[in-house]
């Protein structure tokens, strides 16, 4: 087993600067910290979390509970959110357990912190969460749904921000996709700004504005956008509730024929780099992924190491602009 004398002895330095170097100590040089951290690789050198456990008292833990694994987003999101614990020096464990069982599982492995995907409203309320122990609980979902500190996104202004930009490039028949079947507190919150944005711009916006969905998923925007073409006057523009029903959306518009943007113009919520690789980059509305792992992974730790301090974050989205936009055909 590879131990930090090893490192030391082929890196040419004393095991306290190794031990800094390998905790990204600020008191290592760059140079020196980049020369041990490749030793470390080319010896393999696997950390010691048990050493690291009696030392600090803590399990360099952090459990996550997940359960929505379909959608794309949350997936990019739960990568990154995993690659800054890892840069800070925790191990991630996932479940996908409905919360209560998966805390439960998490109270037992004796983690520091979890984190809950409070994506969806029909679980059971988070606040029965409350007695479950002294774990600090951090909750990515809607302020103010829970009794736990939270981080939050300001949906209503994406919605708001991709509203406008089609206003300003000329459009007037603009949909929303992306009701879900089961009642989702988040996504009604998306549907509500839309319809307010577009009174307030003076733009039509019928009941049939926004359309109905089964789910948030990639054949729910392919059946919406083929319901969008069945229009007598369809509309020139579509704003998609999440990334996986934009995928949707742009498939049923080629294979339609539909140019997108020169016939309709396409927004998505969920501001994640997979949305530049798609066969044309979509213009999106939200807070750019990495932006919000920052967030979450720096507000976990912050929990674990003042868990008195239960203040939550409201994140703003950006707009980002691509190829998916343009001003309405004459």
């Amino acid at each position: 087993m590879v131990t930090i004398k090893d490192i030391a002895e082929r890196a040419g330095v004393s095991f306290s600067t190794v031990s800094k170097a390998l905790r990204d100590s600020p008191l290592v040089k760059e140079e020196t910290k980049r020369r041990i951290l490749d030793v470390a690789r080319e010896l393999g050198y696997q950390p010691n979390f048990a050493a690291r456990r009696l030392v600090s008292r803590k399990s360099w833990a952090v459990g996550v509970v997940w359960p929505s694994v379909e959608r794309t987003a949350l997936s990019y999101l739960i990568t990154r959110i995993n690659a800054q614990l890892e840069r800070l020096g925790y191990v991630t464990v996932f479940s996908i357990n409905e919360p209560r069982s998966a805390v439960d599982v998490f109270r037992r492995f004796q983690v520091d912190a979890i984190l809950v995907f409070d994506d969806r409203g029909e679980r059971p309320p988070l606040g029965e969460l409350a007695g479950y122990g002294r774990i600090p609980i951090l909750v990515y979902g809607t302020m103010g749904r829970t009794p736990f500190p939270t981080v939050d996104v300001n949906r209503k202004q994406a919605i708001r921000l991709a509203v406008r930009h089609l206003a300003e490039l000329g459009h007037r028949r603009v949909v929303y996709v992306g009701r879900p079947a089961q009642y989702d507190p988040l996504q009604e919150e998306k549907i509500a700004a839309f319809r307010r944005e577009m009174a307030a711009l003076g733009l039509p916006c019928p009941e049939d504005a926004v359309l109905d969905t089964e789910g948030m998923a990639f054949h729910d925007g392919f059946i919406a956008m083929q319901t969008i073409l069945s229009r007598r006057a369809p509309p020139t523009a579509v704003i998609s509730g999440s990334f996986d029903l934009t995928r949707g959306i742009v498939r049923a518009a080629r294979e339609a024929g539909l140019s997108v943007p020169g016939r309709l113009s396409v927004v998505s919520y969920d501001n994640i780099p997979l949305a530049e690789e798609l066969d044309i980059p979509v213009t999106t509305a939200g807070v750019p992924a990495e932006t919000l792992a920052e967030a979450i992974a720096a507000r976990l730790v912050a929990l674990i190491e003042r868990p008195e301090d239960r203040s939550g974050v409201i994140l703003e989205p950006e707009l980002a602009v691509r190829s998916s936009t343009a001003p309405p055909a004459p």
